[in-house]
Order: C-alpha cells, then structure tokens, then sequence
C-alpha cells in the first residue's frame, strides 16, 4: 500500500515538473518599449528665403600706381559707356619719367653712334695696318654695348609711356556706377577701389539660407522669386552659385540665383523673396540614432502598426547639411529611433513616446 502511494507520489511530481516546463516554453516574448517616429516628407511650400538684387558682373576699378586722385567725373547711379574715364590722378612724375626716359634713350644713341663710328674707323685701319686687332676688337666690343644701352633706354620709355597712361581709369564695359570708394585730393594706392561700375543687364538674386533648408542645395535648383513690396511680380530663376561654407556668425549659406529675363522693377538693391520654384519630391528625414549599420549597409526597423511587430528593412541613406535622406521607405510608415540594436524581427513592441527627425 505504502509503495503504491509513494509510486503515485512521483507520478504526481512528474506531471507538475512536465507541466511547468511547457509552460516556460510556450511563454510569449516580452513586449519590448521603444522610442519611434513617423516619416513625414519635409514641407518645402512654406520655406522662403530674403535676399536682394545684385549684378552678376561688377568690377572694382583702381589704379596701378600711386597718386593723388584730381578727378573723378562719376558718381553711384551714374551711367558710364565702354571706355570712358571714371577717375584721373595726378600725372606730374608720370611726365617726368617720359622726359627722363626720352633723355635716357637719346644719350645711349648717340653713344651708340660714336662707338659706331669708332668701329669703322678701325676696320679701315686694319686693312693698312695702321692698327692692332685688339683695339678693333675693343671697338666691337665697344658698339655692342652701345646697342644694348639703347635698347634698355627704349625698353624703359615704353614703360614710362605705359605708365603715363596709368594716371586715367576707365571702365571696361557699359554699366552703372555702384559704388565710389575714394574722393577727389586723397592719395590712393596701387589696387585701392576707387569706382566700382556693374551691368545692370544681368541681375541675380543672393540670398541666404540656412542648414534645415527641406531639399539639398545644387546648381540648377529651381526657384521662384518676387519682389517683397510687389509680391505679385515674380521671377523664375536657378542657382548658379553655392557657397562652399557657411557664415561662422549666421550659419547661412550664401545662394546666388541667376534670373531668367527680370523685369525692370528688379533693381540693382531691391529686396526680394526666393521659395523652390516647383514641387520637389518629397524628403524623408531620419535621425542617426534610427539606422542600423551592418557590413556597409543601412538597415532601419519598421513597425508593423496593426500586429505591433518589427521589421527590418534595407535603405538608401544620403547625408546633407540637414541631414539624413532616406529612400526605399514611403510617407507614413513608422520606424523605431532608439534601442535598435536589441531588437529581434518579428518582435512585439509598444509605442513609448513620439520623436522628430
């Protein structure tokens, strides 16, 4: 009797050990927190950027030499031809240096033509031998450097010339005056700006625009710019130039935007407004903490809304001043931010707290 209790005893035991088991190994996977956001494609129909009107050509006129400026015939707003003097300094020493040049060049030919003769008069000589070889090659000797004398005096009465030619400024193309930046009676240096002319044929608009700019800055972006009191008036243009850094101050990246055929109220200074000139397609932004990198491949865990399941998916990540770009998800699909190298496909998750990109 005892050993048949003792025998039902285990029998009881067994089945509860048995039992426990399966239940440890039917026990479903703990659902794990995470932090996650939706992808939403950037809105690029509200951002707008200020900047004004400026040339695309302009040059900064100067002289090459030193002097006192004694005229300056132009003024900012003035209109000035091809060719026509902008500013004149003080030519006295530049005069002066022709003469000199000129008395130079005058002395070294008449040495030139005593030595010349010299010569002569040594080669009729030797032939009675009424002289020696040395003094006719000291003759030779003697014109050869006369030559040379006066070929440096001529060489240096061109550039006395040439730089008498330095006292007068004049503009290299038909344009308006946009700036001055010496007056009459003041000394100005080698290269100081003394009147700077643009062409106001060819306008631009410069514009600054900062690192959360929704779509990625490149030569040929289309925009869309107007003028800010005549918001009705507005222009299409494409960026022709990008600043390779931004401003340490501002964090702004200078844009120029070439404009196609400006209308005349785009004046030179004018202030205007530039927003993209048609629909871009759409950028969806992700936060490095989202991306699981794996052998040189991007990895990003989607959640499956109505199972509350994860999985992975492969992306295209491409890196701008804003950020991340991913392509080969779609709009709308939610993806986890954080703790996403603990995570397993196929695992349950709970939706913790929402985080922008």
């Amino acid at each position: 009797m005892k050993r048949r209790a003792m025998i039902a005893t285990g029998t009881f035991v067994s089945a509860l050990v048995l039992a426990g088991c399966q239940q440890d190994a039917k026990a479903p996977e703990p659902v794990r927190p995470v932090l996650s956001m939706v992808l939403e494609p950037s809105r690029t129909d509200g951002m707008v950027a200020v900047g004004v009107v400026e040339p695309q050509y302009k040059t900064n006129l100067a002289f090459r030499v030193l002097g006192r400026l004694t005229g300056r015939p132009v003024s900012v707003g003035d209109l000035v031809s091809k060719g026509q003097t902008v500013g004149v300094i003080d030519s006295t020493a530049l005069e002066l240096a022709v003469r000199s040049a000129k008395a130079e060049l005058a002395k070294a030919e008449a040495l030139r033509a005593t030595a010349t003769g010299t010569e002569e008069r040594q080669r009729t000589l030797i032939a009675t031998d009424a002289t020696t070889k040395q003094t006719l090659d000291n003759a030779e000797q003697a014109r050869a450097g006369a030559d040379a004398s006066v070929a440096r005096a001529q060489a240096n009465l061109l550039k006395a010339i040439e730089q008498r030619g330095y006292a007068q400024v004049k503009s290299d193309f038909a344009g308006i005056v946009t700036a001055v930046g010496a007056e009459v009676g003041q000394v100005v240096s080698p290269g100081q700006n003394v009147v700077t002319v643009a062409r106001p044929d060819i306008r631009e608009a410069v514009v600054d625009i900062g690192e959360d700019f929704p779509v990625p800055l490149e030569i040929g972006l289309p925009f869309t710019v107007g003028l800010q009191l005549l918001p009705a008036v507005q222009v299409e243009g494409k960026i022709r130039e990008i600043a390779p850094q931004a401003d340490a101050l501002t964090r702004l990246r200078r844009v120029r935007i070439a404009l196609d055929n400006p209308p005349e109220n785009f004046r030179l200074g004018a202030t205007v407004t530039a927003k993209l000139g048609k629909a871009q397609s759409p950028a969806l932004r992700v936060p490095a903490s989202a991306v699981l990198a794996k052998d040189g491949t991007n990895f990003l865990w989607v959640v499956d809304q109505p199972a509350s399941t994860v999985s992975l998916h492969k992306v295209d990540l491409t890196e701008d001043p804003a950020g991340a770009r991913v392509a080969g998800l779609t709009p709308g699909s939610r993806i986890v931010t954080a703790g996403i190298h603990s995570l397993t496909p196929g695992q349950h998750v709970r939706i913790e707290q929402e985080q922008k990109p």
